[in-house]
């Protein structure tokens, strides 16, 4: 059962992550709207709760998920590499999962940092996240957390199907898919969202 806590705070995390990057998304296509979302979500009395939930199951991930490798290192345990020396990516992202792990702890540390304590003032969420963005190393954070998040993802879709017992051989090739996409999705996606708030700041430094 402890094996499985993994894959399913795992899922968990990215229904959370589709859902945060559509409300963010709006912030590109519809700013007004972004900001009266941003503006009711942050006064609904159930997002403590929530935040609370998405901390326990980040954490449980994050610990979990190190404590599954470390017993991988130990036993010696280079299957699931040796399976993919057809598919480089594969292999790459099975490599960087710890690597990419801590980058992505890093990188939550300073985006709640930087937008959650304190949360901006009623009308300037837009405001202040172009102005985080505008910053060279915050957009280079933020960069590479999402190609951290991509690889993170590319791996652990499936490999959250295999530790739930869903994976076989009738459906292994349509769960890779969908879990590359969805990797492609929501990295792509937080990476163009970061690129394109950050534009308009940044050539208004131009000369």
């Amino acid at each position: 059962m402890i094996n499985q806590l993994p894959a399913a705070s795992g899922l968990l995390l990215v229904l959370f992550l589709l859902l945060h990057l559509a409300g963010v998304s709006l912030a590109v296509l519809d700013p007004l709207r972004f900001e009266d979302y941003a503006t009711a979500l942050h006064h609904s009395p159930w997002l403590p709760l929530v935040e609370l939930a998405l901390l326990v199951a980040a954490a449980m991930h994050a610990g979990l998920s190190l404590r599954k490798w470390l017993l991988n290192r130990r036993a010696g345990n280079s299957a699931a590499l040796n399976s993919r020396r057809t598919d480089p990516l594969a292999a790459l992202a099975a490599r960087s999962q710890a690597a990419g792990g801590l980058l992505l702890l890093l990188f939550l540390g300073v985006h709640l940092r930087q937008l959650r304590w304190p949360r901006p003032p009623t009308g300037a969420e837009l405001a202040t996240l172009q102005a985080v963005l505008s910053q060279p190393l915050s957009l280079a954070l933020y960069g590479a957390g999402s190609l951290a998040l991509g690889l993170h993802l590319f791996h652990g879709g499936e490999a959250a199907h295999r530790s739930l017992g869903l994976l076989d051989p009738a459906n292994a090739g349509r769960i890779r898919r969908g879990a590359r996409l969805i990797a492609l999705l929501i990295s792509g996606g937080f990476a163009l969202v970061a690129l394109v708030l950050a534009a308009p700041l940044a050539l208004a430094g131009q000369p």
